[in-house]
């Protein structure tokens, strides 16, 4: 398992200054957040010119992209498809092998988001490329059993696992062993289960970071394990401090 960082958690600052700051933490790997409401690069950006993307998410070779985290807005279906398919070739060009995508909202129909799921996993899979789905409050992966149900369903999906989301969320905090053999990504901070506690100083939450290793390692769990702690302006706390914290406690533990 390897140590990213998401570019979301420097997300006061523009692409290429949070690029920097994340290599003088020596990470080594980044995911990259493509959200068209986000700080950085929006997907409207990279169809317009994918090759001018790749060259923003690259800032030397001490630090590469390694994940899209992918977020695009109130769009019609095939707009979402057309970026969809330019952000599968910016990843393809910079050697990323993992996007994750939001599922339909929570309440949505199962079958119809099965449908939708498998256009755009074939989509991925033409262009070499891992699509998943977040493990999400407000979406229909807030509970365990239908995460899973959608990867049953969906051949070639996986999931990005936030626990933060099984605490926090309706799940509230119980067992979620069952979506393991199925993450292909991870996203991670420490949360708590009160009001205000989604994202909390390392330490002074509920997430079992060693359980979850431990979990990962079972089902030979491979890949990135990221930090996104997300820079909020009212955080009551030193982002850069916060990040490297949980860098270094991950670390411990791969």
């Amino acid at each position: 398992m390897y140590v990213a960082c998401s570019s979301l958690c420097f997300g006061r600052f523009p692409l290429e200054q949070a690029l920097r700051l994340i290599s003088e933490l020596e990470f080594a790997k980044v995911d990259v957040a493509i959200h068209e409401q986000g700080p950085h690069i929006r997907p409207s950006e990279v169809v317009a010119d994918i090759g001018l993307a790749a060259q923003r998410i690259r800032i030397g070779p001490s630090l590469t992209p390694a994940a899209f985290s992918v977020d695009m807005g109130n769009i019609d279906e095939q707009e979402y498809l057309r970026r969809l398919r330019a952000i599968c070739r910016l990843a393809r060009l910079s050697m990323v092998p993992v996007l994750t995508i939001p599922a339909a909202s929570s309440g949505s129909g199962v079958d119809a988001e099965v449908k939708r799921l498998t256009s755009l996993v074939n989509l991925a899979v033409a262009e070499s490329v891992v699509l998943t789905v977040e493990t999400r409050m407000g979406t229909l992966t807030e509970l365990p059993d239908t995460a899973v149900e959608l990867c049953k369903r969906v051949p070639g999906l996986g999931l990005t696992l936030d626990p933060s989301h099984y605490i926090a969320g309706p799940h509230q905090g119980k067992n979620y062993d069952q979506v393991f053999p199925y993450v292909r990504h991870v996203h991670l901070r420490d949360t708590g289960r009160g009001p205000e506690q989604f994202q909390v100083r390392v330490g002074q939450g509920e997430i079992e970071y060693g359980r979850i290793v431990a979990h990962l390692a079972r089902c030979n769990y491979d890949r990135l394990l990221t930090v996104e702690i997300c820079d909020v302006a009212d955080a009551p706390f030193a982002m850069d401090a916060e990040v490297r914290k949980l860098k270094y406690l991950l670390e411990s533990l791969v």
